[in-house]
């Protein structure tokens, strides 16, 4: 099943995406088969938190010359970041390096707290596509990643939420212009996302809407004003936005 948020000129609304139509969830009639042609298409969710993963795919590892981490490696991206499919990613002023990150992302379905690997699967609604934007030179500068990672625009999610899809071994690429820069496979990840539960409600609770971006893999890289950028991901679909440069 693909749950999509959108906006169809009578107000906000959840559905079912089936084909080209948008049926129902739930209490939701006004969603009663839109067609996605008729409609805009907003972040799949509004999480609280975004909970990051940083250095979880053995490739980035490598390609950084890093040893692999004992434990995730978090951070926070702010609620205020996220954007959805077709919006434009803001390179902000104060920076001058803007790199993309494809990373498949956890969506959660109700609230959790110190759940085990097990039981991981309770807790999530589904997956989605998600662009951990990154001013790189401001996290070199920095030291520690929230402003690097929390300007506004910079957590495209989307097209929509995969509530059927097993995570262990899905392929990931990211394009820009159309031109592959990443591709690797989920079963690269060093902390699988059952995993990232476990930790993750160890330390924090999540509440439905809440999203995990579970790392990116090799080969990041800078946008430039007016590029496109897609995430890709199998079973998944497609998350497209233009970059511009901001004010």
């Amino acid at each position: 099943m693909k749950l999509v948020r959108f906006n169809n000129n009578a107000g906000i609304f959840t559905g079912v995406l089936e084909g080209d139509v948008i049926k129902p969830w739930g209490l939701n009639p006004a969603a009663c088969n839109c067609a996605l042609s008729d409609v805009r298409l907003l972040a799949p969710c509004l999480p609280s938190k975004v909970v990051a993963v940083g250095l979880n795919y053995r490739d980035h590892a490598e390609e950084l010359k890093m040893k692999l981490p004992e434990e995730p490696l978090l951070f926070l991206k702010p609620s205020s970041s996220v954007i959805g499919p077709g919006d434009t990613i803001l390179m902000p002023p104060q920076s001058a390096r803007v790199d993309y990150e494809a990373e498949l992302a956890i969506v959660v379905d109700k609230e959790a707290k110190n759940v085990p690997e097990k039981d991981a699967k309770q807790v999530i609604l589904g997956f989605t596509c998600l662009n951990d934007v990154t001013a790189r030179d401001l996290q070199n500068k920095d030291g520690q990643w929230t402003r690097a990672k929390g300007f506004d625009t910079f957590c495209p999610i989307g097209p929509w939420i995969k509530t059927d899809v097993d995570p262990s071994d899905l392929k990931i690429d990211l394009l820009l212009n159309g031109q592959a820069k990443q591709s690797s496979r989920t079963s690269n990840l060093i902390f699988n996302s059952y995993k990232l539960i476990e930790y993750i409600t160890s330390v924090m609770t999540l509440y439905p809407g809440d999203v995990i971006a579970t790392g990116t893999t090799s080969g990041i890289g800078p946008m430039a004003d007016g590029d496109t950028v897609q995430v890709v991901i199998e079973g998944i679909g497609c998350l497209s936005n233009r970059v511009e440069s901001g004010k």
